[in-house]
């Protein structure tokens, strides 16, 4: 795994073709690069976020963002009820009480 500027990139080896190549994973838009060595590589990969970037700042749009801090959780009516019993016998929104949750699991 790779980091750059809060994109996330992935990597394999393609032994026959003797090549990595690698995909930034933390967005919806497709973002590709390839090296021979691992300097190649890593320099590949900063050079296509700053490509993005910079592609999306010449079109005026912004560029996906690697998280926005949001995503919808489906628990299941039983389960979202016993979370928001346990969030308000905590004394927390459930929102507060989620959180903590996710970063004891992290």
């Amino acid at each position: 795994m790779m980091e750059y500027k809060g994109y996330i990139g992935t990597v394999g080896f393609d032994d026959e073709a003797g090549i990595f190549s690698g995909e930034v994973i933390n967005t919806r838009d497709v973002i590709t690069f390839q090296g021979r060595t691992v300097d190649e590589l890593r320099q590949a990969f900063r050079d296509s976020v700053d490509d993005y970037l910079d592609f999306c700042a010449q079109r005026g749009e912004a560029p996906d963002k690697p998280f926005s801090g949001q995503f919808l959780l489906r628990l299941g009516p039983e389960r979202h009820r016993n979370a928001s019993i346990k969030a308000r016998l905590a004394g927390k929104s459930l929102n507060a009480w989620l959180t903590e949750q996710v970063d004891k699991a992290l």
